[in-house]
C-alpha cells in the first residue's frame, strides 16, 4: 500500500504538536464526490475508469475530514484527519484552507430527436419537488423543453407538439402574458392574478365548463421579448417556480438558429407551494423565452400563428405583464362569449393602482390618469358595447374569440391585417400606415366587426377589471401618450375611410346603420381632438376678455387687461418653445422644461376658472335683479342671459354629467378624489400631449432595438446518424466545483 504525507503539516497549540493523520487507502468503493453530476441528468457525461484520479474533497459522515491524492502510479492514498474536521486540522484560521476553482468541462450528451425536433424533458430540482403535492405524473416531475427554430406561422407544420396534444387535453381559456424586461415584483402581481383566477374557475362545481378538473382546459403562456432582454429576477421566480432550468436552450440546432425557447410545466397554483386542501389546483405553465428582442406583436404571434393552431381554444385572454387581473374578472370575460354567440372580443375596465390607501392620488400626475380611466369606462365603453363595436380592446387586459379571428381561406382576415404591423414600422411602410399600426389593437377591432360574411361584436364587461401601473413622471408619461395619441389618431383614420366594409358583413340593416352612427360620433371626435389645441386658446382667451365687462368686475379694468395681456404672451411663448423641444428631443432630455409648462397651465386653468365662476355668479345676480320678485321671470331672465346660459349649458355638459354618471355607476368616489388634478390638467393633455406627438409622428419605435445577431452562449447542437437512428450530440457545459490541496 503505497503511502504519502500532506506538504507543511500544521501544528496546534503552544507546544508544536503536529495533527496525527491517519492513513486511509482509496479504492472504487471510496464514497463520490458530492460534486459529481446524478446519473439520471440527461447531459452527465459519466467519467472513464482509467482517467487518474482528481483531487477531491471527501465528505465523509464522521468527523474525520479527508483529502484524496494521486500517488503518480494510478492510484491513491487518502489522508484522513482524526482530531478535528477542519481540513489541515486545529482551530478556527489556523488550518491549510481550502483553494476553490471553477473549471468547466465540455460533455457531449446523446439524445434523440422527436419528430426532428430537439426536445428534452428533464426532471425538476429535488428541493422543488419536496415542497409540491402532485407527483403522481410526469406534467409535475419534469420540465419539457424544446428548441424552436422556425417562424411561429411554421411551428405546426414542422411537427412541434406542446405537452396537451400529447395527454389530448381539450383547451378552453389560452391565457397569454406578454412581457419585455419588467422586474419580479410586476411578474409575480399578474401571475398571482391569473392563478387566483384559475382557482376560481376550478371552485365553480355547477359549472359545465368548469369543475375541480377545469384547470386542464386552462393554459397560461408567458412569452418574454428577448433572451437577453429579460430581467434576471423575473427569469429566477421562474426557475424557482421549476418552469425555468439553466442549462437547457441552446443557440443553434443542426445549423439553425433558434427562434424560441419553450418551456412546459404543470406548478403550484399560487407559487406558495400548498396542496389542494387548500383550494389551490395546478396550473399548465407554457413559457416561451423568445431568442430576439422584436417586440409585443411578435410575441402575439407566437401565441396566435404557433401555440393557437396546436391547442385550438375556445378563448384567448391576452394580459401585460404588470397587470393583475380582478379574482374573477377572467371567469367574467368568458362568460360573455358562453352567453352570446356573436361576440367576438371583451374587455373589462382598466383601473389605475393607486397604492395602499389611495397613496398614489397625491402624485396629481397619477390622480388626473386614475379620472381619465374611470371615465372613459363610464361614458365611453358602455355607449360603444351597446352599438357593439368598441374602437379599442386595451392590450393590457382583453379576450377574443379565437375562430373569430381567424383568417379565410385566401389568408385574409382580421390576423392578417394584425400582424402587419410586425413590418409596418420600417422604410418600407409610409407615414401614415407605420403611425396606424402604433394602434394595431385598434385595427384589430374594426376587422373584427367588418369581417366579411360574418356578424361579430364587442362587447365591454363591467364586472371584469385589471390594476395597472400607470405612469407617474412626466417624461414617462408624455413618452407613453405620444404612440397613444398618433395610433389612435390614424387608426380612427382608416376604420372612417373604410366604412363601407361594414356593409360587406353578415349584419342586419340595424346593426349596420347603428355603425354608421357610430362612425358620425367617432368623425366629431376626430375634428374636436384635431381642434382641441386652438378650442382650448379661444376658452383662455374669451373668458379672460369678458372679465373686463363684467358688471361688477372683481379688480379694475387696467389689471384685467394687463393680467390678460401677460398671460396670453406667455402662452404663446410656451406653445412655441413646445414645438421646438419637440422637435427631435426626447422628453427625457427637457424634464424641468415641461414640468414648468404644465404647472403654468395649472395656473392658468385656475384663473380661467375663477374667470368663469365671476362671470356666472355676476349672470346670476343681474338676472335676478331684472326679475325682481317674480319666480318665472328670473328663469326666463336666466335663460336669456346668454354669458350665463353659455357658461352653464358647458358646464352641465361636462362636470355635472360626470358625477351623475358615476353616480349611476355607484362608482362616484373618483370624482371627489381625482376631479380637480384632472381639471388643473387638463390644457396639459390638450397642448403639451398633443403637440408632442404630432411633432413626433415620424417616430414610430416601440422603444425597442433590433436584434440581427446569432448568439452562441448557450451552445450549439449537432446531428449526427448513427446506424438508423437520428442522434443530437448536445455541447453541455458543465461547471464543477473542486477543491485543491498543496
Amino acid at each position: 500500500m503505497p503511502s504519502a504525507k500532506l506538504p507543511s503539516r500544521p501544528t496546534y497549540g503552544n507546544t508544536g504538536e503536529e495533527y496525527p493523520m491517519q492513513q486511509v487507502s482509496f479504492n472504487s468503493n471510496s464514497n463520490p464526490s458530492p460534486f459529481a453530476p446524478p446519473q439520471d441528468n440527461v447531459f452527465f457525461d459519466p467519467p472513464n475508469n482509467n482517467e487518474a484520479q482528481r483531487p477531491l474533497l471527501v465528505n465523509t459522515n464522521s468527523n474525520a475530514s479527508s483529502v484524496t491524492l494521486n500517488n503518480g502510479n494510478g492510484s491513491g492514498v487518502r489522508f484522513t484527519n482524526a482530531k478535528s474536521n477542519m481540513i489541515g486540522g486545529g482551530p478556527e484560521n489556523m488550518g491549510i484552507g481550502p483553494r476553490r476553482q471553477t473549471r468547466r468541462y465540455k460533455t457531449i450528451r446523446k439524445v434523440k430527436l422527436t419528430g426532428g425536433n430537439l426536445v428534452l424533458d428533464n426532471p425538476v430540482p429535488t428541493k422543488y419537488l419536496q415542497r409540491v403535492k402532485r407527483k403522481d405524473k410526469d406534467e409535475f416531475t419534469h420540465m419539457r423543453y424544446t428548441a424552436a427554430t422556425c417562424d411561429p406561422a411554421d411551428f405546426e407544420k414542422q411537427n412541434y407538439k406542446l405537452r396537451q396534444n400529447l395527454l389530448g387535453r381539450e383547451t378552453e381559456l389560452f391565457i397569454v402574458l406578454t412581457m419585455y424586461n419588467e422586474d419580479e415584483i410586476l411578474f409575480c402581481r399578474t401571475m398571482n392574478g391569473v392563478m387566483k383566477n384559475v382557482s376560481h374557475l376550478c371552485s365553480r362545481n355547477r359549472s359545465s365548463t368548469w369543475g375541480p378538473e377545469g384547470w386542464k382546459k386552462v393554459v397560461v403562456c408567458v412569452v418574454s421579448d428577448g433572451r437577453t432582454k429579460i430581467h434576471p429576477r423575473t427569469l429566477s421566480v421562474l426557475a424557482a417556480m421549476g418552469v425555468y432550468q439553466e442549462g437547457m436552450a441552446k443557440n443553434v440546432v443542426e445549423g439553425k438558429p433558434v427562434t424560441a425557447h419553450i418551456y412546459e410545466l404543470s406548478i403550484d397554483a399560487d407559487m406558495n407551494f400548498r396542496g389542494e386542501e387548500k383550494g389551490v389546483v395546478p396550473v399548465q405553465i407554457l413559457f416561451c423565452l423568445k431568442e430576439k428582442n422584436q417586440k409585443k406583436i411578435n410575441s402575439h404571434r407566437w401565441f396566435f400563428q404557433a401555440f393557437g393552431p396546436l391547442l385550438k381554444p375556445n378563448v384567448c385572454v391576452l394580459i401585460d405583464v404588470g397587470t393583475k387581473p380582478g379574482g374573477r374578472s377572467i371567469y367574467h370575460l368568458w362568460k360573455c362569449f358562453d352567453i352570446n354567440k356573436n361576440v367576438a372580443g371583451a374587455c373589462g375596465e382598466i383601473k389605475a393602482m393607486l397604492g395602499p390607501g389611495g397613496v398614489h392620488l397625491l402624485n396629481p400626475l397619477v390622480a388626473s390618469q386614475n379620472f381619465e380611466y374611470k371615465m372613459s369606462n363610464i361614458l365611453d365603453k358602455p355607449l360603444e358595447s351597446v352599438f357593439g363595436h368598441i374602437s379599442v380592446l386595451p392590450g393590457a387586459f382583453s379576450a377574443y374569440r379565437y375562430t373569430a379571428l381567424q383568417n379565410d381561406i385566401h389568408g385574409h382576415g382580421p390576423l392578417e391585417k394584425y400582424f402587419l404591423g410586425e413590418k409596418m414600422h420600417g422604410a418600407d411602410a409610409d407615414i401614415f400606415t407605420a403611425n396606424m399600426y402604433l394602434a394595431e389593437d385598434r385595427i384589430l377591432c374594426y376587422e373584427l366587426v367588418a369581417k366579411k360574411d360574418a356578424a361579430w361584436v364587442l362587447h365591454y364587461c363591467s364586472n371584469a377589471y385589471g390594476e395597472t401601473d400607470v405612469p407617474d413622471s412626466v417624461a414617462e408619461f408624455i413618452s407613453q401618450r405620444r404612440r397613444w395619441l398618433n395610433g389612435s389618431f390614424f387608426a380612427g383614420v382608416y376604420a372612417l375611410v373604410h366604412w363601407m366594409k361594414v356593409w360587406g358583413s353578415d349584419h342586419n340593416i340595424l346593426r349596420c346603420l347603428m355603425f354608421m352612427f357610430e362612425d358620425i360620433y367617432q368623425t366629431y371626435n376626430l375634428i374636436f381632438s384635431w381642434f382641441g389645441i386652438g378650442n382650448f386658446y379661444l376658452v383662455f382667451y374669451i373668458m379672460t376678455t369678458s372679465i373686463e365687462s363684467v358688471p361688477n368686475p372683481p379688480f379694475s379694468t387696467n389689471a384685467a387687461g394687463v393680467i390678460h395681456t401677460v398671460l396670453n404672451y406667455v402662452y404663446v411663448l410656451l406653445l412655441i418653445i413646445q414645438f421646438i423641444i419637440a422637435m427631435g428631443n426626447r422628453p427625457q432630455g427637457y424634464k424641468w422644461a415641461y414640468f414648468m409648462i404644465i404647472v403654468f397651465f395649472a395656473i392658468l386653468m385656475g384663473y380661467v376658472l375663477f374667470c368663469t365662476a365671476w362671470i356666472t355668479v355676476q349672470g346670476v345676480i343681474a338676472a335676478v335683479d331684472t326679475a325682481e320678485s317674480n319666480t318665472d321671470a328670473r328663469f326666463l331672465a336666466l335663460i336669456q342671459q346668454s354669458t350665463f346660459r353659455d357658461v352653464i349649458i358647458s358646464v352641465c355638459s361636462t362636470y355635472i354629467m360626470y358625477l351623475v354618471s358615476s353616480c349611476l355607476f355607484l362608482d362616484p368616489w373618483h370624482i371627489f378624489t381625482s376631479l380637480i388634478p384632472y381639471t388643473f390638467m387638463s390644457p396639459s393633455y390638450i397642448n403639451v400631449l398633443n403637440i408632442y406627438a404630432f411633432c413626433n409622428t415620424h417616430d414610430v419605435s416601440w422603444g425597442t432595438k433590433g436584434d440581427n445577431t446569432v448568439s452562441t452562449d448557450l451552445g450549439v447542437v449537432k446531428s449526427s446518424k448513427d446506424k438508423a437512428r437520428r442522434l443530437l450530440q448536445v455541447l453541455q457545459n458543465h461547471t464543477c466545483h473542486m477543491l485543491d490541496y498543496f
